[in-house]
């Protein structure tokens, strides 16, 4: 089964720059998952997917996160 539109973001974790996000998200049958995107400096108004990692779920929020924090290396930068 895909992800709906109306999936709840229960979560953004931003970059410093404002210009990459991920986005924790909360399934219909109570897992999560996670999808990274980015702006454009042309088009600041608007995200762009850059990696979709919906086909994954997580019995918990903590667990989508720190499945995030491996997957994507900018989410580590301190």
């Amino acid at each position: 089964m895909g992800m709906s539109a109306k999936m709840p973001v229960i979560l953004s974790l931003e970059d410093d720059d404002g210009l990459r996000c991920i986005d924790i998200i909360r399934r219909e049958d109570g897992t999560y998952t996670f999808k990274e995107f980015r702006k454009d400096l042309e088009d600041p108004g608007r995200w762009y997917l850059v990696s979709d990692f919906s086909n994954e779920s997580y019995a918990t929020k903590e667990g989508a996160i720190a499945q995030a924090r491996k997957a994507i290396l900018w989410l580590n930068r301190d």
